[in-house]
């Protein structure tokens, strides 16, 4: 509608032709005709006063509810309907859903024209808010869909690629790594601070389940190990919205561009460690970091990190984050937890209880409900329980405070009788551990008898044979001990007679 005028000037000042005219303003002679027919019906003159804008040129022309009789009313297609579908249904195309359309309304557009009024509606759904960033604020991070080829003894191995781009300046960092678990994680965000010198105020980082252990778009829950990594380099972590590329569009757009101009320069080449592909790549990122911008080509990504970006970080911690992880476990009924084909011990009151694991190199420390309740040297061995003895129940703690060199110490202080006494209680079983339970019931007779009757008991419950726990207690309880002991009878022998045949007759 803004040639409108145009139109009007070059036909009653210029005097051109309508097909001049269409030629001069890129319109239709067609639509030349239409606006001189509507000029004279609604009884305008040229030259046009100050006050007839456009919008009140078109006013006058186009009044409202006068359709154009070239224009023909055609059913309009449901668009959020079709949307929808095409959101819920994989395999569904716009070509059937155009055809059951044609159905409902055979008079209507056709194929092409019906796209086209649906990528005009999408288009103008689709708005993009554009991000304002400011210095020092934001630093994107992702896993570029590349990987880069290690050759190692014979096999050749995917390395994952990291990408990280500060926000106004997009200053790029990346590095490959073995694997894409939470140690490398938070190893290539402390290397990207390195080369940045400093930290930002926020870390936007994608819904990797290393650093976001439940999704949310409003309140997203982050893994404590990455919360303990953001406090102490003073940094908050806004996670972007699952599905929404667009949060991070910075580095999704610093993605493409080292994809682009490090993955591929390098495709040629043959790595045979981590190590010698990074060497290449970070000789590549100064390269990728000093090319001009192409519309700002006295600009590139590093003199506007240096002038704007590099002034606003916060300086790093003194020292690096002390690598360490969490996860989540239950006390079982031993008191124990597991973790990494270990347990480790913590108060029994704590028996199945939920609890947080730490660990380092070094430690493994475990929480509950925010508080430390145990700490560990951490096992290189596997299938180890690793205890600590005041964890235990005090009758734990008592129990295995006797082990069997102690009862034998104690029964030889008590008397000879009552130490082979213990001695053949702990052999007559298969397995020595069977008779521990015995000797301390045992033990405790002893702490009710005296010495004295304790080894008169032994001694009685020797000659008998009577070699139980039960025995001596019944000795002790009916005061046989008290009783005087019979000796032994000497064995019989037979007489000599001629009927006895010695070892001669068989000879």
């Amino acid at each position: 509608m803004r040639k409108i005028k145009e139109i009007l000037r070059l036909h009653f000042e210029q005097k051109l032709g309508q097909r001049q005219i269409a030629r001069s303003v890129n319109v239709s002679q067609s639509t030349v005709h239409e606006y001189l027919a509507r000029m004279n019906a609604a009884g305008l003159r040229w030259p046009l006063g100050e006050e007839w804008n456009e919008a009140r040129l078109q006013q006058a022309l186009f009044p409202p509810g006068q359709a154009s009789a070239r224009a023909p009313q055609r059913e309009q297609p449901d668009f959020v309907h079709i949307r929808q579908q095409l959101e819920q249904h994989r395999d569904l195309t716009i070509e059937l859903l155009w055809q059951e359309y044609g159905e409902q309304h055979p008079d209507g557009y056709c194929y092409s024209r019906f796209c086209k009024l649906y990528r005009c509606w999408k288009k103008q759904q689709d708005v993009v808010l554009r991000q304002d960033h400011r210095p020092g604020e934001k630093l994107f991070l992702d896993w570029a869909g590349a990987t880069i080829s290690i050759h190692r003894d014979g096999s050749v191995t995917a390395a994952p690629l990291f990408v990280s781009a500060l926000g106004v300046s997009s200053y790029t960092y990346a590095e490959a790594v073995s694997d894409q678990q939470m140690a490398n994680w938070l190893k290539v965000q402390m290397n990207a601070l390195e080369f940045y010198q400093g930290c930002p105020q926020l870390l936007v980082p994608d819904n990797t389940k290393t650093g976001v252990t439940r999704a949310c778009i409003y309140e997203p829950d982050l893994n404590p190990t990455y919360q303990e990594f953001a406090r102490h380099y003073r940094v908050g972590v806004m996670p972007a919205r699952p599905r929404k590329p667009r949060d991070k569009a910075k580095v999704e757009s610093a993605v493409q561009v080292v994809q682009r101009w490090i993955v591929m320069r390098l495709r040629h080449r043959r790595f045979l460690s981590i190590r010698e592909a990074n060497e290449a790549i970070g000789e590549l990122l100064v390269d990728l970091n000093n090319r001009p911008f192409r519309k700002r080509r006295d600009e590139c990504r590093a003199s506007l990190f240096a002038n704007v970006d590099r002034p606003a970080l916060q300086p790093l911690p003194a020292e690096r984050f002390d690598l360490s992880l969490w996860s989540q476990a239950r006390v079982s009924i031993d008191y124990h937890v597991a973790y990494d084909g270990n347990w480790y011990s913590v108060p029994y009151s704590l028996t199945g209880q939920a609890v947080e694991v730490r660990s380092t190199p070094a430690t493994v420390e475990i929480f509950h409900r925010g508080e430390r309740v145990a700490s560990h040297l951490r096992s290189g061995e596997r299938n180890q329980a690793v205890t600590q003895h005041e964890h235990r129940p005090k009758s734990h703690q008592a129990h295995l405070e006797w082990p069997p060199s102690r009862m034998l110490s104690w029964a030889a202080s008590v008397g000879a009788h009552t130490a082979q006494l213990v001695q053949r209680m702990l052999d007559d079983k298969p397995h020595p551990e069977m008779g521990y339970r015995a000797c301390l019931g045992v033990i405790r007779l002893a702490q009710k008898y005296s010495a004295a009757r304790m080894e008169t008991a032994a001694e009685r419950a020797l000659l008998t044979g009577a070699i139980s726990y039960k025995s001596v207690k019944s000795i002790l309880r009916n005061g046989l001990d008290t009783q005087p002991s019979q000796s032994a009878a000497p064995p019989r022998t037979s007489p000599e007679h001629e009927n006895l045949r010695g070892p001669e007759y068989f000879q």
